[in-house]
């Protein structure tokens, strides 16, 4: 039995062309990386993608970052609009719930809730991460992953990588993509970004990491390119 299986568009330029079109729609998708290799950058880039197509999108800030901040620090991007958000994209600061020590059900119930008022195709919880120290979690990324599906959404879900770790073993194990983000210093002691879709259910995905940039139109993939 063949299905077909519906893609949004990434945002992302090359991505897509390593996607077979796009994301999978509905799909939850792990975006990992160390610190600047472009997580929350690809993130925006993807609900952005979205709020130009008419499509409604939500951010869940989990560190508690205003949105004055986001605005202020992305703004050289091209792809970022003011206007999209506060229609087409919903900041949602998480945060304050985690200050007060809100259990995983909290947390969950008020990402439905956002979910069930917003009816959004496309989220970006950023990051996913920052919960992992609290008992408990494996399951809550198992519940939350199986909501979203429910919810007819495709999500992005980041996670920064500790030293030595390749991905959140947590997260990869509940979704059902994982993109990683990577960077080395080069020979000539420049450093180099690459993007490996690690797996992707459904899509005959294009393998090996590629080089990327990251300038003024965000996060960029030079498919073939500098190949890790």
């Amino acid at each position: 039995m063949t299905y077909n299986i519906s893609r949004v568009e990434s945002g992302v330029g090359g991505l897509d062309e390593m996607l077979e079109g796009g994301f999978p729609f509905p799909s939850s998708i792990l975006i990992a990386g160390s610190a600047g290799t472009g997580k929350t950058t690809l993130g925006l880039q993807f609900l952005t993608a979205g709020a130009a197509n008419g499509e409604r999108g939500i951010y869940f800030a989990t560190l508690s970052e205003p949105i004055q901040w986001l605005l202020r620090f992305t703004e050289g991007y091209k792809f970022m609009k003011k206007e999209y958000f506060g229609e087409e994209l919903i900041y949602q600061d998480m945060g304050g719930l985690l200050k007060k020590k809100g259990t995983f059900s909290d947390f969950l119930s008020a990402i439905e809730e956002c979910i069930t008022e917003y009816m959004p195709q496309r989220i970006v919880i950023d990051p996913v991460t920052v919960l992992t120290q609290r008992k408990g979690y494996r399951e809550f990324l198992f519940d939350l992953s199986l909501a979203l599906k429910n919810w007819e959404t495709t999500t992005l879900l980041t996670g920064e990588v500790q030293p030595g770790e390749m991905y959140p073993v947590e997260v990869a194990y509940v979704v059902d993509g994982v993109v990683l983000l990577t960077s080395r210093v080069g020979k000539e002691g420049s450093r180099q970004r690459f993007l490996e879709i690690l797996k992707m259910r459904g899509t005959k995905h294009i393998t090996g990491g590629h080089m990327t940039s990251i300038s003024e139109d965000g996060v960029q993939v030079q498919v073939g390119m500098g190949m890790l």
